[in-house]
């Protein structure tokens, strides 16, 4: 059976910023039925470590500085089958705010430590420091983990584990960049600091380290595995990432049907499924009173949960609002990020009240309800490795429109009418990155809108949609054996 370490710095229900959180709490279990023995590697932060039950130590982990102390934890988190492994270090990950900034959203200035202890620790458990478990496969994932690819490659050429590496790429944009002289921190090898490794024009990229020292690279969509090895995409990676595409797979995420399912999702006004949609009527009721948004079932209300950042297109957005409300439409926001987009959604909160409502942070709950009470569910990203949001939409009704990019193209189909014919139509797709581009897209919700049978069927299609994790992990197993079949060279 293969043994599979599966490292990353989040992990839904416990600790979440984004989709990444979402991956690793849903892709051990559907590892798991697929054959596997997956078992987890998370930080101690102290959302994980106020969970951790039934847990005992396993060994110390040595710092490549001086000051602080570390050890390996196994223990049990709610929800999980199986054992998960904690780094507790409380010097490092014990502090409020997110994993990575703190209240003000200002990074931790020893990010690089903390992160490149999180490999360390995974190679140690790749060394087999716990005498009862020693993974085959160490999968890491983004930046933050990766250094557990490097750390794993510098084990091996010490002849102290065969283990092999997966790297999974979430959002190439997010590098982990460091200063070059904060490398003698990273307990690496002096010659891992080279164009072979790990340095990046001056600097140390952690995600470079994870993309040059794996055995097989993934990402999370088949378009955007293309997509990154192009300049426009690739942030500086393309060449890498061309040199490495004969190790590289694109692997489209899944979706947990046991939390984002509207038939069964505990925080909703009401239950509903594709054969039976009334439901969804009383969602958007309750989610006009939740938000303070005007009491009209024929208003199409569009959603938006996301970060508030450029990457998202959310200036597109913007730059369209008159044409939304203009054409009788209504929005909700939730998410935080960028400054300017926070302040520039507020102001339209309140030129607009009862007509566009913005709630910011992350509520899980409120997520849920938006998704479920929105007929539309607005992802016009500039660029997009997978996207959930439009997953989750599909799943409960609310057409995702959507720019032509990564996953968005790989889960959402057009309202052409070929498609509507056809029936396999299920969103509004808009291919070049402009705000006219968008606004026809627009156009063309309203058009369906106005239909409201060819909306129904165009509903009850994308509800019917299914991306499920157990295919995802089925491509996964796929690239394991792959790795482990593989000859036993020397790391690169």
């Amino acid at each position: 059976m293969t043994r599979v370490l599966q490292v990353s710095a989040e992990l839904y229900p416990l600790l979440k910023t984004g989709g990444l959180a979402d991956v690793a709490g849903a892709l051990p279990a559907a590892l798991a039925a697929a054959g596997a023995e997956p078992r987890l590697l998370v930080p101690g932060f102290p959302a994980i470590r106020e969970a951790l039950g039934k847990e005992c130590a396993v060994a110390p982990v040595a710092l490549p500085w001086s000051e602080g102390r570390a050890a390996l934890l196994r223990g049990r988190l709610p929800g999980f089958e199986m054992p998960v492994y904690v780094l507790d270090a409380p010097g490092l990950f014990d502090r409020p705010g997110n994993p990575y900034a703190d209240a003000a959203g200002v990074a931790y200035a020893d990010n690089h430590r903390r992160f490149a202890l999180l490999g360390l620790a995974a190679s140690r458990l790749a060394e087999g420091v716990d005498g009862s478990w020693r993974p085959g496969i160490v999968h890491a994932h983004d930046w933050h983990a990766g250094l557990a690819c490097a750390h794993v490659a510098a084990s091996r050429s010490r002849r102290r584990t065969d283990a092999r590496t997966v790297f999974t790429i979430h959002n190439l944009a997010y590098q982990g960049l460091f200063p070059a002289d904060l490398f003698c921190e990273l307990g690496l090898p002096p010659h891992f600091y080279a164009v072979e490794g790990l340095e990046f024009y001056g600097q140390v990229s952690f995600m470079k380290a994870g993309l040059h020292f794996a055995d097989a690279i993934t990402t999370v969509s088949p378009s955007y595995a293309k997509e990154i090895q192009t300049p426009e995409q690739g942030c500086g990676l393309d060449g890498l990432l061309r040199h490495r595409a004969g190790v590289l797979h694109g692997i489209l995420n899944g979706v947990d049907y046991g939390v984002w399912s509207p038939a069964s999702d505990a925080s909703l006004a009401a239950a509903y499924d594709a054969d039976q949609p009334d439901g969804k009527a009383a969602c958007k009721a309750a989610l006009q009173r939740e938000c303070g948004l005007d009491a009209k079932p024929d208003a199409p209300l569009f959603g938006i949960v996301s970060r508030l950042t450029e990457q998202k297109g959310l200036p597109l957005v913007l730059e369209a609002l008159d044409d939304l409300l203009d054409g009788g439409g209504q929005l909700v926001v939730l998410g935080s990020g960028d400054a300017r987009l926070e302040a520039a959604f507020g102001e339209a909160a309140a030129r607009h009240p009862g007509r566009v409502a913005r709630r910011t942070g992350m509520d899980e709950g409120l997520a849920h309800r938006i998704v479920a009470g929105s007929d539309v569910v607005l992802v016009p990203s500039r660029f997009e490795p997978c996207g959930l949001t439009q997953l989750y939409g599909l799943s409960y009704g609310a057409q995702p429109l959507v720019h032509r990019v990564g996953g968005l193209a790989d889960t959402v189909v057009d309202c052409t009418l070929e498609d509507l014919a056809a029936g396999t139509a299920t969103g509004f797709v808009f291919n070049a990155f402009t705000a006219e581009a968008y606004r026809r897209a627009l156009r063309r919700a309203f058009a369906l809108w106005s239909r409201q049978e060819f909306w129904a069927r165009v509903r009850a299609a994308a509800m019917r949609q299914h991306f499920s994790w157990d295919d995802a992990a089925a491509r996964y197993m796929q690239v394991y054996r792959g790795v482990l079949a593989a000859p036993g060279d020397e790391p690169r």
